[in-house]
C-alpha cells in the first residue's frame, strides 16, 4: 500500500528495494530554497542497521502490510520480550530496540497489539498509557511556583518522570507509554 512521505510516523513499517525498515524518527525539513522533505530515520528490521532517507512530501513510498494480533507480554529475557499469541499459546520474542523506549513500561500480563510480516513479529503497540507507582519523589521546596515547576521522580520501572511538586512518593499515576510523562494521578 503506498503512502505519501508526509502521512510516514514512527513505528510505520516501510519496504523499500526489497527490504523492511521500521520509522524510528520523521522530521520535515523546509529549507530555504526548495521544496519541503521528511528525513526518516529508520532502522533495517532484518540487519538491525540504522539509516536516514530523505522524501519529498509530494513522494509516496510503500508500507508494508503488517498482520495485527493481540498478545499477552509474559517476561523479559535478556534483550528479547516474550509474548504469548492469545488463540494459539505460541510464543514469540521481539527485541526491545525494536519496540523501542516504550518497552520500559510493559508489565506481566498485559495485552498488547504485535505486529507480524509473514508471520515474524516486528513490533509491538503498548497502550497509550499506564498506571504506575511513584518509587522516589524529592521533596517539596518551599517558595517554588505550583503553576509551572516541576520536580524529578522516580517510577516503579526506574525510569525518571518530572511531576507537580503536590505528588508524593507513593502515588500511582498515569503515565503515557510514548514519550514517559506524566499525565495526572490515577484514579483508585
Amino acid at each position: 500500500m503506498k503512502i505519501g512521505a508526509n502521512e510516514i510516523k514512527p513505528g510505520v513499517v516501510l519496504q523499500l528495494e526489497g527490504k523492511l525498515f521500521v520509522v524510528l524518527k520523521r522530521d520535515t525539513v523546509q529549507p530555504g530554497k526548495g521544496g519541503a522533505f521528511a528525513a526518516v530515520e529508520m532502522r533495517d528490521i532484518r540487519t538491525g542497521t540504522k539509516t536516514i532517507e530523505r522524501f519529498r512530501t509530494s513522494e509516496t513510498v510503500e508500507r508494508a502490510h503488517l498482520d495485527e494480533t493481540e498478545m499477552q507480554f509474559l517476561f523479559m529475557e535478556g534483550e528479547n520480550a516474550t509474548f504469548m499469541d492469545q488463540e494459539t499459546y505460541e510464543q514469540h520474542q521481539i527485541p526491545k530496540e525494536l519496540i523501542g523506549d516504550p518497552a520500559d513500561f510493559l508489565k506481566d500480563g498485559m495485552v498488547v497489539t504485535v505486529k507480524l510480516f509473514e508471520g515474524t513479529p516486528l513490533s509491538c503497540d503498548l497502550p497509550q498509557t499506564v498506571i504506575m507507582e511513584l518509587v522516589e519523589a524529592d521533596p517539596v521546596v518551599k517558595g517554588q511556583t505550583a503553576s509551572s515547576s516541576y520536580k524529578p521522580g522516580k517510577l516503579e520501572n526506574g525510569r525518571r518522570v518530572l511531576i507537580p511538586p503536590h505528588i508524593e512518593q507513593g502515588t500511582r499515576i498515569v503515565v503515557n507509554t510514548a514519550d514517559g510523562t506524566y499525565l495526572e494521578r490515577a484514579k483508585d
